[in-house]
């Protein structure tokens, strides 16, 4: 059974850092790109960033390019978003998405407030 679980979310003022995780299984998460969404209240779910599976090649969206950066560690199948200088709009909930097998984890709620 494929599934992906978000962990990292949480609370953290403006221009601080979170390290969300997403820790893959039922598949081998290297044979597939591996993103991150985020949906806040009352907006589409957009996406944030994408590393591929070969080459691990990395897309960000321009709202993060620069504070975000996305990982992965294949031994441990898990793909990590390291989310820098945020900002009260990086408010969301962030969900890890399995290109190759179109799934989706459960989220994770970030919460940007002084």
């Amino acid at each position: 059974q494929v599934q992906l679980v978000e962990s990292g979310g949480g609370l953290v003022q403006p221009g601080g850092s979170l390290r969300l995780s997403c820790a893959a299984s039922g598949f081998t998460s290297s044979s597939s790109a591996m993103s991150w969404y985020r949906q806040a209240p009352g907006k589409e779910r957009e996406f944030v960033a994408t590393i591929t599976s070969a080459l691990r090649t990395t897309i960000y969206a321009g709202s993060v390019k620069g504070r975000f950066t996305i990982s992965r560690d294949n031994a441990k199948n898990t793909v990590y978003l390291q989310m820098n200088s945020l900002k009260p709009d990086d408010a969301a909930v962030y969900y890890c998405y399995a290109d190759k097998l179109h799934a989706w984890g459960q989220g994770t709620l970030v919460t940007v407030s002084s």
